[in-house]
């Protein structure tokens, strides 16, 4: 096993040399600042959500924005346990990204449309991630993003079928 020196502590990664992890933490970092830009922007709707559809979406952005918000701290601690910091500025973490910031004003039904858009955008960094575990053998790796792919697809679902 390689071992990497840090702050007079040995910190050993099991099964995995450093070149072997270097696509899955690259594909890692990108999913985890489109869960960061995600997020932010699911707390804005939930903040500014407005009109008859207010209680229910409010409700249930809050309860997205929970769900993200576990799925940020997950891949960061999967990132750690390769040996690598995931240090990122608002600044980096908006280059990384390919969910970009709203600022404009949205109706409820905007507000969805928007989620629906970056579902399919998370949910392709999602599967670059899994073939990245999987062309390495990082079972843990594939098993953790397959789980979140199971619950956006059932999310996507979900939000579409509220906008028939």
């Amino acid at each position: 096993m390689e071992a990497v020196k840090a702050k007079n502590k040995t910190f050993k990664k099991i099964g995995f040399t450093y070149l072997e992890t270097a696509e899955i933490v690259v594909s890692l970092n990108t999913i985890l600042a489109n869960y960061q830009v995600f997020y932010n922007k699911l707390r804005n709707f939930h903040w500014n959500i407005e009109g008859p559809e207010f209680f229910e979406l409010h409700e249930e952005f809050e309860k997205e924005y929970n769900t993200v918000k576990e799925n940020i701290d997950i891949v960061a601690e999967r990132i750690r346990v390769f040996g690598v910091k995931s240090n990122f500025s608002l600044k980096r973490t908006l280059e990384l990204s390919k969910i970009k910031e709203q600022e404009k004003n949205m109706s409820a039904l905007e507000m969805i449309r928007e989620v629906l858009k970056d579902y399919e955008i998370i949910h392709d960094s999602l599967l670059d991630g899994v073939n990245a575990a999987l062309d390495t053998g990082d079972v843990a790796t594939e098993k953790m993003l397959t789980d979140f792919i199971t619950e956006l697809e059932k999310r996507h679902w979900m939000f579409t079928s509220y906008l028939k």
